[in-house]
């Protein structure tokens, strides 16, 4: 089964971690840290998500620094659905 990633973020789905969607249901597209009950939980830009991504990357692999982590970050969200134009 490929690994599904969110659509937002770019952060591994996996069990616990999915959104939901308005009905509650989970989202298949979106983690809990950005989709709740069928909205995103913060109205932000790419860059800013690119900064709040590039913290936790860090904190998960110290050996990103922090400019490698947003460079990394700015390079996968831009082809996430919610990011792309």
């Amino acid at each position: 089964m490929k690994e599904k990633f969110c659509q937002s973020c770019g952060m591994p789905l996996a069990a616990g971690f999915f959104g939901t969607e308005k009905d509650g249901s989970e989202s298949n597209l979106y983690c809990k840290y950005c989709f709740k009950e069928g909205k995103f939980t913060q109205d932000v830009t790419l860059e800013e998500m690119a900064d709040i991504c590039a913290v936790h990357l860090v904190q998960a692999h110290p050996e990103f620094s922090p400019a490698q982590a947003k460079a990394h970050m700015l390079s996968v969200l831009p082809r996430l659905s919610r990011w792309k134009k």
